[in-house]
């Protein structure tokens, strides 16, 4: 396990550490960063435990409350800027990178029991894959709460394969759900239990669902996105903030900003996120497992993370990077497929009798 912890670190350091501060800001980084030294500055103006409270609770830019998106984001940039001293590229991405690197040891080390050799090239598809390179190097929502999602998963599916404490198989991950609620909100957990519910229906165990460390597990998962959503409604009372969130849903759903030619690539730029690794999952074959529980659990997590991926990238106001929780189970299969050597490296195309090998 040392090596490979090792391995993971030289490789993930050579990769997003290098350059991590030169580009400039872009894209959505300035709606991260904004808010978090607006946090910092009122932080150090305020006369009184409640100033202060409410300069964290309620992100702002500039002199207006920042409504669309949790907090969460804008407390590890404030919290990188306050730890090193200054505020800068290098500064406010480094939570990103840190997130992916939590993720790619959570392989190497929980989940090696369930993958074994296999640990370290999920690690690798999670480290070397398009989307993580561009999102991991960047302070946006998307390397935070798809890693908080992977960090739950990997844990879940790890627990339940080794058999362990039901109390353990639900708690720790509720940890990470709850917190990735306060990152973006509950877009995770249509991945989550649409792998949970996959894996458990395979192996004929859906009662797990019922077990009292399962609805413990949702209180607390509820109860950490409460601790800031009740005092941040409180605060913001006489604004909107409930029509807000349930605008952004509701875009998404009915599709207010539609563009066909941008819809009909949804998928293809999906699946563009998971390359080159990508490529390999044609010629994964989970009915080469030889053990059946494992077997049972790779073909709930292959359906699992197909149908939301599929519903996700069909929505017609929905974007590819929404669907990015599908990378984690898809690094979990090259795994198990790399330990198993379940691959079929000739493929057959039907009636047309052409095989490539």
């Amino acid at each position: 396990m040392g090596r490979s912890i090792a391995i993971v670190l030289v490789v993930w350091a050579a990769v997003y550490l290098p350059g991590l501060g030169l580009p400039e800001i872009k894209g959505e980084e300035g709606r991260r960063i904004l808010p978090a030294v607006t946090m910092l500055d009122t932080g150090n103006a305020a006369h009184d435990a409640r100033e202060l409270f409410r300069s964290y609770v309620v992100p702002m830019i500039g002199s207006e409350p920042y409504l669309r998106k949790p907090p969460l984001v804008n407390w590890l940039v404030a919290g990188s800027f306050k730890l090193f001293g200054a505020r800068d590229e290098w500064t406010a991405r480094l939570p990103s990178a840190l997130c992916v690197l939590l993720v790619a040891l959570a392989f190497v080390t929980v989940a090696r029991g369930a993958l074994g050799r296999g640990a370290l090239w999920a690690a690798f598809a999670w480290l070397l894959n398009f989307g993580i390179l561009e999102k991991g190097r960047l302070i946006e929502i998307e390397a935070l709460y798809v890693s908080l999602f992977g960090l739950a998963l990997i844990c879940w599916l790890a627990f339940w394969q080794e058999r362990r404490s039901p109390w353990l198989t639900w708690l720790i991950p509720a940890i990470f759900l709850g917190a990735g609620l306060l990152a973006k909100g509950p877009v995770h957990l249509l991945f989550f239990y649409s792998v949970v519910a996959a894996v458990l229906w395979r192996d004929r165990q859906l009662r797990a669902l019922t077990h009292p460390a399962h609805f413990i597990g949702l209180i607390l998962m509820l109860g950490i996105f409460a601790a800031w959503a009740l005092p941040y409604l409180e605060m913001l009372r006489d604004t909107r903030v409930a029509g807000v969130w349930s605008r952004q849903f509701s875009g998404r759903v009915a599709g207010e900003d539609f563009q066909l030619n941008h819809w009909l690539l949804n998928s293809p730029r999906a699946v563009a996120y998971f390359l080159p690794w990508a490529a390999l999952l044609p010629f994964v074959r989970v009915n080469l497992l030889s053990d059946q529980r494992e077997r049972a659990l790779a073909k709930g997590v292959v359906w699992g993370t197909a149908i939301p991926f599929l519903v996700v990238n069909l929505l017609p106001g929905d974007l590819p990077r929404y669907s990015m929780p599908a990378l984690v189970p898809a690094c979990w299969l090259v795994g198990v497929a790399v330990n198993a050597n379940a691959f079929a490296w000739r493929v057959r195309l039907g009636r047309w009798g052409m095989d490539f090998s």
